[in-house]
C-alpha cells in the first residue's frame, strides 16, 4: 500500500467522503424511542445502499426482533485472512435540544469539527471503515477478506446481536473483529485502545411507612427512607474512597508496574482537566492517579436518587419510599453477574429493619483485555505508526463495549480497538462532534492495518 497514492485517492474524494457521512447524519436513528424507528430502518436501509454500491456482496438488511443488522462481505480468497468489521448505526437521543448549537440531525462543519448527533458515535467512525475499503477496492486491491456487521441497537444494549451472532458463526467467521468506537489520546498521540471496564446496572427501592406521612406528625418517630438510602449509599465507600462491600475487589488481575508506567506516558495535565469540569479538586481512591482511577480501577457510583416531593414551593412530607440508580465499572477478573450479586446481598445486609429493601438487576457488560502479542493488535501498530509518523500507545479505556466479550466467546475471535475519536468529542451529550482530521486519517490508516495482517499472518 502506497501512503502517497491512498492520500491522494483521499484528497480526490475529500468533499463526496464528507458528503455520504452527512447523509447518514442526517437521519435520527435514535433507537431509543419508538418515534424514531422508521428512522433507524431507513438508515439501516441507506447503510446497504452504500455497500452494495461499493461492490461488497451478499449485503443483506438482516431482522432481527429489534432493528436488523446490516451485513456484507467480499471474500476475495478464503485462504486469505479475514476481518470482521463491527459497528453501529443507531446514536442516542439528542436531549437536550435546547442546549445544542446548531440542530443536532443539521450537520455542519465548525472549527474543523462535524457536529452533529453519531458524528463520532458511531456512525463517522464507522463510516471510515465502508470508505477505507472502497479506497483499497478503487486503488491496489483489497489485501485480504472483510466483512460487514453493522448494528442498530448498541446504543440501547445489543439486545439481539447475541442471537444474531449464535445463528451465524459460519457467516460471521474471520481471524478477528476490528472495531472503531473508542477515541486515542489526542490527535498528536495515537494510541490504541488494550482494555474495556465493564458494568454492573442495579435500582435500589427503599420502603419506609406504607404512604406517604406528615413530617410533624410522624417526624422523628419512623424511618424516613431518603435519609435511610443516603446513609446506606454513603457507607459504601470508606475514607480512601474504596468500595466496601466484601469480596468486590476479589479476582482482579493486577495491573504490572510496567503497564502503569507505559499508561504514565501518555500526556495529561490534571490543572486542565480540572478546568475544563470547572472543579478545584479531583478524588478517588487513593494510591491512584487520576488516569488510573478512571480505567484500570472499579467504581460504584450512584447514577440517580429520588423520592418524596420534588416540586415547587414545600411539602411537608416524610416519603413512602426512595430510590437510587447505581453502576459498577468493573476491570478483568471481575464477572458482572458475581459483582451484582455482591451489591445485591449488601445493601439488603446493611438496611435497617425499619425499612424494606428491593434491588433489581438491570444490565451489566464484561471487562475485556486486548492482547498487546497478537497479529491484530501489532497490525493496527504498525498503522498507526505509518500515518501518524509515530508509535501508539497502548491505553485502556474507561468505558464499557460489552459485545467485545461476546465476540470472544462466541466466535472465538480478538478485538481490536482501534479508534479515531477524542475524549473532548461529547458523545451522548449536546454538540457532540468529530474532526474532520479524524474521520479521513482513519480512512487513511485502515488500509495500512489490512496490509499488515496480512504480512504479520503470515
Amino acid at each position: 500500500m502506497d501512503i502517497a497514492k491512498v492520500n491522494g485517492y483521499i484528497d480526490a474524494n475529500r468533499e463526496r467522503f464528507l458528503a455520504e457521512l452527512f447523509d447518514l447524519l442526517r437521519k435520527p436513528s435514535v433507537s431509543a424511542d419508538p418515534a424514531y424507528a422508521k428512522d433507524v430502518h431507513a438508515t439501516a436501509a441507506l447503510l446497504a445502499t452504500h455497500l452494495t454500491g461499493l461492490g461488497i456482496d451478499n449485503v443483506e438488511t438482516c431482522p432481527t426482533k429489534g432493528f436488523p443488522i446490516v451485513y456484507g462481505e467480499k471474500v476475495i480468497d478464503p485462504s486469505l485472512p479475514t476481518v470482521l468489521v463491527y459497528g453501529h448505526y443507531d446514536v442516542q437521543p439528542a436531549d437536550p435540544i435546547d442546549l445544542w448549537t446548531s440542530p443536532p440531525f443539521e450537520p455542519v462543519i465548525k472549527d474543523g469539527k462535524i457536529y452533529a448527533r453519531g458524528a463520532c458515535d458511531d456512525k463517522g467512525q464507522m463510516f471510515m471503515h465502508v470508505k477505507a475499503v472502497e479506497l483499497m477496492m478503487r486503488t491496489e486491491g483489497l489485501p485480504c477478506n472483510v466483512k460487514f456487521m453493522i448494528e442498530g441497537e448498541e446504543e440501547v444494549g445489543s439486545d439481539n446481536l447475541g442471537d444474531f451472532v449464535k445463528a451465524n458463526k459460519q457467516r460471521l467467521k474471520a481471524d478477528l473483529v476490528l472495531i472503531s468506537d473508542t477515541s486515542m489520546l489526542a490527535n498528536d498521540v495515537p494510541s490504541i485502545t488494550v482494555g474495556l471496564r465493564g458494568l454492573s446496572y442495579l435500582q435500589v427501592e427503599v420502603t419506609g411507612p406504607n404512604r406517604d406521612l406528615h413530617s410533624g406528625v410522624y417526624g422523628g418517630a419512623v424511618a424516613n427512607p431518603i435519609n435511610t438510602l443516603c446513609q446506606m449509599v454513603a457507607s459504601l465507600h470508606d475514607a480512601d474512597k474504596r468500595i466496601t462491600i466484601p469480596g468486590f475487589y476479589d479476582g482482579i488481575i493486577p495491573v504490572t508496574a510496567q503497564e502503569r508506567a507505559e499508561m504514565a506516558k501518555a500526556p495529561f495535565d490534571e490543572q486542565e482537566y480540572m478546568r475544563d469540569l470547572d472543579m478545584n479538586a479531583v478524588e478517588g481512591e487513593a494510591g491512584y492517579l487520576t488516569m488510573e482511577r478512571c480505567t484500570i480501577r472499579p467504581t460504584l457510583d450512584l447514577n440517580g436518587i429520588w423520592g418524596g416531593y420534588i416540586g415547587e414551593g414545600a411539602k411537608t412530607v416524610l416519603p413512602s419510599k426512595a430510590y437510587a440508580k447505581l453502576s459498577c465499572r468493573l476491570v478483568p477478573g471481575q464477572l458482572p453477574d458475581n459483582i451484582t450479586r455482591l451489591v445485591k446481598e449488601h445493601l439488603e445486609r446493611i438496611a435497617p429493619p425499619s425499612v424494606k429493601v428491593k434491588v433489581t438487576p438491570h444490565h451489566g457488560g464484561m471487562p475485556y483485555l486486548t492482547p498487546t502479542d497478537f497479529a491484530g493488535y501489532r497490525a493496527a501498530h504498525r498503522a498507526m505508526q505509518t500515518t501518524f509518523g509515530k508509535a501508539p500507545l497502548p491505553a485502556r479505556g474507561g468505558g464499557s463495549i460489552p459485545i467485545v466479550a461476546l465476540f470472544e466467546e462466541e466466535l472465538g475471535l480478538k478485538s481490536v480497538l482501534m479508534g479515531f475519536g477524542l475524549d473532548s468529542d461529547a458523545i451522548h451529550s449536546p454538540n457532540e462532534h468529530y474532526g474532520v482530521f479524524n474521520y479521513l486519517k482513519g480512512i487513511e490508516t485502515i488500509p495500512f492495518f489490512y496490509q499488515y495482517l496480512v504480512e504479520e499472518l503470515g
